[in-house]
């Protein structure tokens, strides 16, 4: 099938729900959702095996993540949005803000580290590596907000707003690479504000809500720039397929809607996550305290019925 948006694509009947989630897969995405499938259930598995357990919500949520992405790459979707800017924007909404959230509250990282075997002193083996990747100096940086931020930012506006999106755009190994890349982005974005995994940038759950208000709304300015444009502002989706029969505007203005109505969806997920995350840790640390004022009760207690056992001793 040709994904250029000069072949097959050309002759797409008019869009409906039941066209557009038939079966058509990208072969790159078909591959790798099917393998991290494959991993983390053997991941899970091997846990199980051992004894340990493992909570079936991440696993719930990573499962969902994975199928999530499925639905927009290796459906009708996929072959639609290569020439509707509305589909086009549901593909990158899902892919780019709702896939990495549940993947990442899946917490694939922490599975991994546990089912990977820990090899002798002084020797690297995949644990090792993966432990060395999580602390090096290029996590701490694409983590940080000062890069995570812009980049999210930028992700919208210098592919849209300029001549790149239609280059990427004009073969399926670009349209492929920016796929890969919205993905990527909405990974490293989430990741540092409700990831589940270790990582070198944990701030506090306040500064955690404001880093995802930061990005946030330039995602509604966005949608609103393209809702209240009079001419098609990008050239790939200037001229639609008459089978289609859409108004490119009309299909611009709803690509607008999509994107503006879609950033308050993750706004509410994120943001019940870290609600949820912040409620866990302050009773896991209620607990620690509690453990911790017992331990000191009971050494008040010893110490005590020892100056009463000494007292005992000088009495006889």
């Amino acid at each position: 099938m040709d994904h250029s948006g000069h072949g097959m694509t050309m002759d797409l009947p008019p869009f409906t729900l039941g066209r557009g989630l038939q079966w058509s897969a990208d072969p790159f995405f078909l591959v790798a959702c099917l393998v991290g499938l494959g991993l983390y259930g053997y991941g899970v598995f091997r846990l199980r095996q051992r004894g340990d357990a493992w909570s079936a919500g991440r696993t719930v949520s990573f499962v969902v993540g994975v199928l999530t992405i499925m639905l927009v790459m290796c459906t009708r979707l996929n072959d639609y949005g290569m020439v509707m800017f509305s589909v086009h924007m549901v593909q990158h909404m899902v892919i780019s803000m709702l896939s990495p959230i549940l993947i990442l509250l899946g917490a694939p990282v922490t599975l991994a580290l546990r089912v990977l075997p820990a090899v002798g002193k002084g020797r690297k083996g995949p644990r090792e590596l993966l432990l060395a990747l999580l602390h090096s100096r290029y996590m701490r940086i694409i983590t940080h907000p000062a890069f995570t931020i812009p980049l999210f930012i930028a992700s919208l506006y210098a592919l849209y707003f300029t001549p790149l999106f239609d280059f990427l755009m004009g073969s399926k190994t670009g349209h492929l690479a920016m796929m890969v890349h919205f993905l990527m982005v909405g990974v490293v974005f989430f990741w540092p504000i409700i990831g589940v995994d270790p990582g070198p940038h944990r701030p506090g759950y306040l500064m955690r809500m404001l880093e995802l208000f930061a990005g946030m709304p330039f995602h509604a300015f966005f949608g609103i720039a393209l809702m209240m444009a009079s001419t098609p502002m990008v050239e790939t989706f200037k001229n639609p397929p008459a089978s289609l029969g859409i108004d490119a505007l009309s299909d611009q203005n709803a690509a607008g809607g999509i994107a503006w109505a879609f950033s308050e969806i993750p706004s509410v997920l994120v943001l019940l996550a870290l609600l949820f995350q912040w409620y866990g840790s302050e009773q896991r640390q209620a607990r620690r305290k509690d453990r911790a004022a017992d331990r000191d009760g009971d050494k008040e207690l010893e110490a005590y019925n020892a100056y009463l056992a000494s007292l005992n001793a000088r009495g006889r």
